[in-house]
């Protein structure tokens, strides 16, 4: 990767990063490449990540998030560090009256994302929880389709996505769910933001149930769960981390990120495990964090969430992510989804609307704490067997009426 020098001065927005581990690393291409944001300071606890971006970047790195909030230049704060220090350090940044970019989910409790909105009211600054894979732009178009009422109302949604996630290089935090491991902490809040977005933000009930069932990595590796909406829509989804089938097979091998992916690689995630001792696998999980020697692939596609059909009264839509197919009453239409190649453009948009225009995004603190009550309801419903009432949703903005 070829990096470009920083200039404070100038009149891009300046983004502070906390955290420069394996969430940065997967927005730093998009950051590198859009000339609206500069990356002007940085904290981290590892020393070498520090000095790396020091180097690289011109910048100044700070040893604590308020030391990194109190630097004028830095206008955004992107929490990009563990789930469970997301409270402490978003309450910090939105003191300093600064703007907040937090990674999903916005926290691990719901009453750390209650004091983070809390924090957000007394600022001058504002949340935004992302990325997520409701800034893709197949999602947006969605979206419009279903605000033009095309064709009628939307009625149900199924979503799965079949993955590796529990296999790969991981902290041990992040195989203890208390701690925000597992996946619904971390791919729930993909799908279940997708699914509110598209049906219109108000979860009323949640049902669900969980898989854990390797004791050597013993968090929830899978999930399926009923969602029903105030509006009467309702939406499945499916999850499994458990590195079997692998649902990007169906979008000629289109990895999440965008990136083309080598089937002959199947199974490579557990083989690795079984080779490598718990401080081998800590160390490779470094690997994937920012630092010295860093190794980026060019994305070839769009990111996406695994697979997505919308039902309306007049048609289904199957959603990839290079196009939209349509299966009206009578003929089959395709969609291509531009731009083809979009990164985390989106909520790099929203992030420009909410610093330059005063614009916040569908995605701010509250839905980032409506996402996580229904990930909580998963997580209960799992357990308990029982269906669990949502109270505190939010819903879309312009939505429309289901009639």
């Amino acid at each position: 990767m070829t990096y470009k020098m920083q200039d404070r001065h100038t009149g891009a927005i300046g983004f502070g990063v906390v955290g420069l581990g394996r969430a940065f690393m997967l927005m730093l291409a998009d950051l590198e490449n859009d000339p609206r944001f500069n990356l002007v300071a940085a904290c981290d606890t590892r020393s070498s990540a520090r000095e790396s971006f020091s180097t690289q970047y011109a910048a100044p790195t700070y040893s604590t998030v308020k030391a990194l909030a109190d630097d004028p230049y830095v206008e955004v704060v992107y929490i990009a560090s563990p789930h469970q220090l997301h409270k402490d350090h978003a309450i910090a940044a939105l003191a300093a009256g600064k703007h907040v970019l937090i990674e999903k989910p916005i926290a691990i409790d719901l009453a750390s994302s209650r004091a983070i909105i809390d924090a957000a009211v007394g600022s001058k600054g504002n949340v935004i929880v992302g990325p997520s894979h409701s800034f893709d732009p197949q999602i947006e178009a969605c979206l419009q389709i279903i605000k033009s009422g095309k064709y009628g109302s939307l009625r149900m949604i199924r979503t799965n996505y079949y993955t590796d996630f529990m296999y790969r290089p991981r902290r041990p935090e992040e195989l203890r769910t208390e701690d925000g491991g597992g996946v619904v902490f971390s791919q729930a809040a993909h799908q279940v933001d997708v699914v509110r977005l598209l049906a219109g933000g108000q979860t009323a009930q949640v049902y669900a149930h969980t898989g854990a069932w390797d004791r050597k990595r013993s968090s929830e590796g899978a999930y399926t769960a009923l969602l029903k909406f105030e509006n009467g829509i309702s939406a499945n989804l499916f999850y499994s981390g458990f590195a079997h089938y692998d649902t990007d097979e169906e979008f000629q091998w289109m990895s999440e990120l965008g990136i083309k992916k080598d089937p002959a690689q199947y199974g490579a995630a557990r083989r690795l495990l079984q080779t490598i001792d718990d401080k081998t696998e800590q160390r490779l999980k470094n690997l994937r964090a920012f630092g010295p020697d860093i190794n980026s692939q060019k994305p070839a596609g769009n990111e996406h969430f695994g697979g997505l059909v919308l039902t309306f009264d007049q048609a289904d839509i199957r959603v990839t992510p290079q196009a939209l197919y349509i299966y009206e009453d009578e003929q089959i239409r395709t969609e291509p989804v531009l731009p083809a190649i979009a990164g985390r453009r989106g909520v790099l948009n929203a992030l420009w609307a909410l610093v330059k225009e005063g614009v916040s995004p569908v995605q701010d603190g509250r839905w980032g704490h409506a996402t996580l009550e229904v990930c909580h309801g998963i997580l209960t419903s799992g357990k308990s067997g029982d269906v669990q009432i949502m109270r505190e949703q939010v819903p879309v903005p312009g939505y429309p009426d289901v009639k």
